[in-house]
């Protein structure tokens, strides 16, 4: 008797089921910041065709999201005088701006900043490797409308 009793309770409890067709959670989009160098050629500020592939990457990765900032920070090294280092660097700098523009990248002004060969020795004097670039930063965001970059 008892046992009929808790059934019969646990029957009046039912409720309807209705089927869902959707995800219980939603996907997060994958738009987290995108960090990388385009390297150089010694003396040079133009961009590389694997400098172009890192962009075109980036470029595809960056599809879904909205961009809410660039950073382009143009570096040299040691080898020359700080001036011409410094120029190089702002070169570097705006060459990387404009690939990224290219691509696509034209819903936010790049920040185009340039250290020239500040850095680019160790306290020792050492030099340190890999100067010849420009590391580039791309804050992205989720957005619920669709985004173009």
């Amino acid at each position: 008797m008892s046992a009929l009793c808790v059934a019969l309770a646990l029957a009046g409890c039912q409720t309807s089921r209705t089927r869902y067709v959707g995800p219980l959670i939603a996907r997060p989009a994958n738009c987290v910041d995108i960090d990388f160098p385009i390297y150089f050629e010694a003396g040079s500020a133009s961009v590389t065709r694997e400098a172009e592939r890192r962009i075109a990457d980036a470029s595809q990765r960056a599809i879904g999201c909205r961009v809410t900032g660039i950073d382009v920070m143009g570096l040299a090294d040691a080898a020359g005088a700080p001036e011409a280092n410094y120029l190089l660097s702002q070169r570097r700098a705006k060459a990387v701006a404009e690939a990224l523009r290219q691509r696509g990248f034209t819903a936010v002004a790049p920040y185009e900043g340039a250290a020239g060969a500040i850095n680019a020795t160790s306290a020792s004097g050492a030099e340190r490797p890999l100067r010849r670039r420009a590391d580039v930063s791309i804050h992205l965001a989720a957005t619920t409308a669709p985004a173009s970059h």
